[in-house]
């Protein structure tokens, strides 16, 4: 088991490396990113991350790819009439945001403050701010309060001090979480 463990960490550390190099480029080419923002590994930021901006505290699971231009031009040009197409656009992520694992976001497209975007998303209209959008594409679902009641309802109560330990955190999770599913429909 310790050489699995040993594999893991460098294994995990290399990824680490190369997603701190590839955000590094992406800011060196443009990208703006805001203050405590944080991407997660396999974020995607395109050919043109100059063309996207990121507000103060949002966060960005991994997988998220955002898509400033449509790669179909390239065969849409092949067609009579159409030579000339190009499709180019900005996205903006306001600030205190949190964008869902492997969502992906087209150009165009703003994201208000105080938004959440659902894991699995696509989206391709502007989310105003205050608002919960989830789905493929990806629609209004609610508003944020309505959602942070939702999660208000269903926090888990552990002794606070745990937080600044993971290790002991998650010890005390696999010892004290419940085992509670939601029903099926």
């Amino acid at each position: 088991m310790m050489i699995y463990k040993i594999l893991n960490k460098i294994s995990t550390t290399i990824q680490d490396l190369q997603h701190s190099v590839y955000l590094k480029v992406c800011i060196g080419n443009g990208l703006k990113l805001g203050k405590n923002a944080v991407v997660r590994n396999n974020v995607s930021f395109g050919s043109e991350p100059f063309l996207v901006e990121i507000g103060d505290e949002t966060r960005i699971a991994s997988g998220v790819t955002f898509v400033t231009h449509s790669g179909a031009t390239i065969n849409i040009r092949k067609l009579e009439g159409y030579e000339q197409v190009r499709n180019f656009g900005r996205i903006k992520v306001g600030k205190n945001c949190a964008i869902g694992s492997n969502s992906v976001i087209l150009q165009d497209v703003e994201i208000g403050d105080n938004c959440v975007l659902g894991a699995n998303s696509v989206l391709s209209e502007s989310m105003p701010e205050h608002t919960v959008y989830a789905g493929n594409p990806a629609k209004y679902v609610c508003e944020i309060e309505d959602y942070a009641d939702v999660l208000k309802k269903t926090t888990v109560n552990y002794p606070m001090e745990l937080e600044k330990d993971r290790k002991s955190l998650n010890q005390w999770l696999k010892l004290n979480l419940p085992e509670k599913f939601k029903t099926a429909k």
